[in-house]
């Protein structure tokens, strides 16, 4: 299967560069695979979508905001990307300008706030960091780094909290699951006062979910790790709209791929904690998700990939054609979509 099969056509202009100003007023298209039609409404109307029993499967990591500028001793500037906590005070870091950032540099930040020390170069040329600092390392993070918003996006994000979901709990991610961004609190109360019921996983993001796929085969492709969790009473909930013949639908393309990692044959789930490296594209059989709400992804991408394998090719690409010719939003920010 080739890589350039998962291309569609993006005018520039359409890349989301802000968020709309209430959350659930974006847009949303709803793709029926049964019938194959193509809805367009209003991301408030994904509750006439949702039935009673049905569970909502959503990613409530939180995004640190993990992009953070210093000056080396020499006063030379550079940029960190904390990407993954290795242990206690010892992260790996994307460094620019690379080059530049040898073993044994030290890198002073907010004026002393936060000191680093390059220990060592890791495979794929990031950086084992160590931190040094005094006081609280996440409180000295809030108020000198920045949210590592995709490369995509050109605009200062003026509001952290709008790259966050408003059920954003752990800390851990380099990018948001933005496919819970469309969500507020009304509406998720709404939700539940219909009979749905709501139930959380984590998947710490990585930055690897930007990297573009080099392979010309899609087979060849190499999945980037991500460390997710889920616990008991979020179990027992998927496990119970499944035992009663009702529907588990993924907020996200990270919900879905820890369910997926974590369903047995029979589409139960068990309380769970690991690295995920699941790679979903058409010829997946999925042993759990009857829906997915997504946003639109980038060409020739995995996501892509994963969304066309749960509703097939042709149709997801005649969907995005369609939402192209519609002005959609598209990405991060973008308009969302719902597989049903």
């Amino acid at each position: 299967m080739k890589v350039s099969d998962f291309n569609y056509n993006l005018p520039e202009e359409l890349i989301a560069q802000v968020p709309i100003q209430k959350r659930d007023e974006s847009r949303l298209m709803v793709l029926n695979r049964e019938n194959q039609t193509i809805e367009h409404k209003t991301f408030k109307d994904i509750i006439d979508y949702l039935q009673p029993g049905d569970c909502l499967v959503r990613n409530n990591t939180k995004v640190i905001p993990a992009r953070i500028y210093g000056k080396k001793e020499t006063g030379a500037n550079v940029e960190f990307l904390l990407l993954n906590n290795i242990e206690g005070d010892i992260w790996e870091c994307i460094v620019r300008p690379g080059n530049k950032l040898h073993i044994g540099t030290k890198v002073i930040f907010g004026e002393g706030l936060l000191k680093a020390d390059i220990l060592d170069t890791m495979e794929g040329g990031t950086r084992k960091v160590k931190f040094s600092y005094n006081g609280i390392f996440n409180e000295i993070l809030d108020q000198i780094g920045l949210m590592p918003l995709p490369p995509y996006i050109h605009e200062e994000l003026k509001d952290k909290d709008r790259y966050q979901t408003v059920y954003a709990k752990y800390r851990g991610s380099a990018a948001a699951p933005t496919a819970g961004l469309h969500f507020t609190e009304e509406l998720l109360s709404k939700i539940e006062q219909k009979g749905i019921q709501i139930a959380n996983v984590t998947l710490h993001v990585g930055i690897g979910t930007f990297r573009p796929v080099k392979e010309e085969t899609v087979e060849k492709h190499h999945m980037h790790s991500e460390h997710y969790y889920i616990k008991k009473e979020d179990v027992d909930k998927i496990n119970t709209a499944k035992e009663n013949g009702k529907r588990v639908i993924a907020v996200g393309t990270t919900s879905c791929r820890v369910l997926e990692t974590i369903a047995d044959e029979n589409g139960h789930v068990k309380e769970a904690e690991g690295d995920t490296q699941i790679f979903i594209y058409p010829g997946y059989k999925f042993k759990i998700l009857d829906g997915l709400i997504t946003n639109f992804h980038l060409p020739q991408s995995t996501l892509l990939m994963l969304v066309s394998a749960l509703a097939g090719k042709d149709y997801v690409l005649k969907a995005y054609n369609e939402a192209v010719k519609e002005k959609y939003r598209f990405f991060s920010f973008g308009d969302a979509m719902f597989i049903q």
